[in-house]
């Protein structure tokens, strides 16, 4: 009896996760749309977490975050203010948004509105800085300030009005087009960024805004591979919250981690958390950086492999490695034992190389204990240290704990309800 209510219930949220239609509606400033934002609330990636339990660049983006909205005039006094008890700490993920690494969102800074158009719930998402000395990585310094004042403040209008000239974009066929050119979703999204850009660069050009600032705009669209990223996670977001609360499910619907923790949501469980410590990761380091400057893992872009791309997807990306670390050959094999953890394959992102087989998707607990098979998460690494920003990237896997914790949990549930 169970197994036939768990596989029916796990076919719907499949089903869910199938018929999802994320779009672009606009742009809007975090304290106007995000659901419960206020002017001293910041939002972080992963699992709740207080301050002191936080890691180096999550503290670094909070600091940078009350630095950037004028809530503090240095580091001493945001790190001062953010221990105080004045500010309420929240996980992007109770607010219908993503953060990629840190995660931090504050009141004034913009967010794309992603709405699930099959199912009408939305999702947000900052704007993506780029790579190296940025916020997410838990740099603060007046260079990562004044490039968040600058996306505040000529970025985020340019396309606010580029959108409304538009109109609505259709990301899922867009983001099953750049997985079929090569992305994966996650830590590459170089056609991604560049179908973005043929989309929007004629309604750029015709918005009220200066010739000089819809150039720096596209410019900095142009140099930064990393900017579909902001959209790829909300669209997995909007897509997975649709399938949240399925009773009997045993699908993942969240994965995040803060850097201290990473926590696991499961559908038929609904807004529980599973946590367990982060792991560390393994991969390739900039310059001068090894792997006891990394930080564990942190962030809530495994999202993305969470609704079946990113790490799942890599057989579709064989140049990420360059980026990551392994072959061509590792990331066909990532991909392939991913089919062993999962409910079903989308129909939207195929890939190629595998005579266009869908995407692995829909993470199921009870087949993680089973195979021991873990998720693999592709992943940038930020320093341990609070200001320093990103030294590389890699793959990670969860901590297997939380999913025994999850299914121990689902059959807890499942014992109340005399269904075993």
């Amino acid at each position: 009896m169970i197994e036939q209510l768990i596989q029916k219930a796990n076919e719907q949220v499949l089903e869910i996760i199938q018929n999802t239609q994320p779009v672009i509606t606009g742009i809007g400033t975090a304290l106007d749309v995000v659901p419960g934002m206020t002017k001293t609330t910041i939002l972080h990636a992963g699992p709740p977490i207080k301050w002191e339990n936080m890691s180096g660049p999550l503290k670094g983006a909070v600091m940078g975050a009350l630095i950037y909205e004028g809530l503090a005039a240095n580091a001493e006094e945001a790190e001062k203010l953010a221990a105080s008890g004045e500010i309420k700490f929240d996980p992007c993920h109770h607010h219908n948004a993503v953060g990629p690494m840190a995660g931090v969102t504050s009141a004034t800074m913009p967010v794309w509105i992603l709405e699930n158009k099959s199912y009408g719930n939305k999702a947000y998402c900052t704007l993506n800085e780029g790579l190296g000395k940025v916020l997410r990585y838990g740099a603060y310094s007046s260079e990562v300030i004044d490039r968040l004042k600058w996306m505040e403040n000529t970025l985020a209008p340019v396309l606010k009005e580029a959108l409304e000239l538009h109109g609505p974009i259709d990301l899922k066929t867009m983001l099953a087009q750049a997985i079929q050119m090569g992305d994966e979703g996650h830590n590459r999204n170089k056609a991604g960024t560049s179908l973005l850009i043929r989309e929007l660069a004629p309604f750029i050009v015709k918005t009220s805004f200066h010739e000089d600032d819809k150039a720096a705009v596209l410019k900095f669209m142009h140099s930064n591979d990393h900017f579909f990223l902001n959209l790829t996670m909300p669209a997995c977001k909007c897509t997975l919250d649709a399938a949240m609360g399925v009773k009997y499910s045993t699908i993942v619907v969240t994965q995040a981690r803060n850097g201290t923790e990473f926590g696991i949501r499961v559908s038929g469980l609904g807004e529980r958390w599973f946590t367990a410590p982060c792991n560390a990761v393994k991969g390739l380091y900039f310059p001068g950086f090894t792997e006891k400057d990394a930080n564990p893992d942190i962030g809530d872009s495994v999202i993305t492999e969470t609704a079946g791309i990113g790490g799942f997807a890599m057989a579709g990306a064989p140049a990420i490695v360059q980026f990551v670390g392994g072959t061509p050959k590792d990331a066909v094999n990532y991909t392939t034992s991913m089919y062993e953890i999962t409910e079903g394959e989308n129909k939207s992102y195929v890939i190629p190389f595998l005579n266009f087989r869908g995407t692995p998707t829909g993470i199921d607990i009870r087949k993680v204990i089973e195979t021991g098979i873990l998720p693999i998460i592709n992943t940038g690494i930020a320093h341990k240290e609070a200001g320093v920003g990103q030294v590389g990237a890699g793959l990670v896997h969860p901590p297997q704990k939380c999913y025994e914790d999850a299914l121990e949990a689902f059959v807890q549930e499942m014992e109340k309800e005399g269904v075993i």
